[in-house]
């Protein structure tokens, strides 16, 4: 395969994509090919089009143009994303990769608009296309050209799993179709006088309008802060509790600071009768492998609890019972009783599935759980605390 070729020829050590420098060796690599293919592409369908005087083929010529400068744009968002933390920016500058990605989408929906504009002048004002065998082969190779460019940057985004080469891989199959529009109303022009190729023109800029647009949202979605990937969740989840006399977790938050660059912090429940300096040290170990294997920079919180046996169990087991009645409460962690004789309070931590809740408030939930509570056990007050996903 010659992705699989470029990638040993030019890279090396490629399978330790988990090190900064090969991953970043990866996106140059993604952005010189890109600059290469999206310029001959430019200087084929500009000549195409001038000489066919046809506004269709020119404004895909410039969306490729852009598309190269798109390219650039990546490579230096990757050199600028790789630099290492300093005092202003603790956590590194790995979401200067999110910014680059944002103003190359602002990049193809300026070109875009720029050439709704220029078709919709042709259609005004439309002249005559000029059908020619070799022109219309050079359309076809660019074709070509772009499908094995989308296949290379889908290849190198799934290896390095960067959201900047996949959008690449997208936009680029986006231009597969919009080039395929361009061809056929060329072609078409030998048919009809109809100013098909200002129409196509606008189908063409409106699709690279749409693509600028889907761009942008995808890059917004992690500088606001989006949910992480289920991927890396799990993998934390498994890992912690792997470790001896953690017996659950909850609370997973996971901070992204740019590819590759994650904070994390969990809650670890252990059982409140282990020795603190036994456990400390387990936690520590836990926080230390994780954060090492995953790459990321992982805190665990402890909680102790006293769930094993006696009233504290029955009550627990009772409650867990009792909130599978409500679909929108997903679980419930750090459960105790606290008190002494005839009225004692459960105390315990609620997570909402906030998709599930429908038009309930907070209050209403817990004045929910808290009369069924009542029912079954009246000398029991509860406080409950909500939680909510952040995942």
């Amino acid at each position: 395969m010659f992705c699989e070729f470029l990638v040993n020829t030019f890279i090396k050590d490629n399978s330790n994509i988990k090190d900064d420098k090969v991953r970043n060796s990866y996106g140059i690599l993604g952005g010189v090919i890109g600059i290469l293919i999206n310029v001959i592409l430019f200087s084929i369908k500009l000549s195409v089009g001038f000489f066919a005087s046809s506004i269709a083929i020119i404004v895909d010529a410039f969306n490729n143009l852009s598309d190269a400068a798109s390219s650039f744009i990546t490579i230096l968002g990757f050199k600028l994303a790789s630099k290492p933390a300093d005092k202003e920016h603790p956590f590194g500058h790995g979401r200067i990769e999110y910014f680059s990605a944002l103003i190359v989408a602002f990049m193809v929906m300026l070109v875009g608009l720029q050439f709704i504009k220029s078709s919709i002048t042709r259609i005004m004002n439309p002249e005559i296309v000029r059908f020619e065998v070799i022109p219309f082969i050079l359309l076809l190779v660019s074709i070509f050209l772009k499908i094995w460019l989308s296949t290379f940057n889908k290849f190198v985004g799934n290896r390095i799993d960067s959201a900047a080469l996949k959008a690449a891989a997208v936009d680029a199959l986006g231009d597969v179709f919009t080039s395929s529009c361009v061809a056929i109303s060329f072609f078409a022009s030998m048919f009809t006088s109809v100013p098909i190729d200002g129409f196509i023109g606008l189908i063409v800029a409106g699709f690279i309008v749409y693509s600028g647009f889907s761009l942008i949202k995808d890059t917004l979605n992690p500088l606001l802060g989006e949910a992480p990937d289920p991927k890396l969740v799990n993998e934390i989840i498994d890992k912690v509790l792997s470790y001896k006399n953690i017996v659950g977790v909850h609370d997973l938050i996971v901070h992204n600071y740019g590819p590759g660059k994650c904070m994390s912090s969990i809650h670890a429940e252990i059982p409140s009768n282990i020795d603190i300096m036994k456990i400390h040290e387990i936690i520590d170990k836990a926080e230390r492998e994780i954060s090492e294997e995953l790459k990321i920079y992982l805190v665990i919180h402890m909680d102790p609890i006293c769930i094993i046996e006696g009233e504290v169990k029955e009550a627990h087991d009772e409650i867990l019972e009792l909130i599978e009645e409500y679909e929108y409460i997903d679980s419930i962690h750090d459960f105790r009783i606290v008190g002494e004789g005839q009225v004692k309070n459960l105390i315990f931590d609620i997570v909402l599935n906030s998709s599930l809740k429908e038009t309930l408030t907070d209050e209403e939930v817990i004045n929910k759980v808290t009369s069924r509570v009542k029912l079954l056990h009246p000398k029991y007050n509860c406080v409950i605390t909500l939680d909510k996903h952040f995942l």
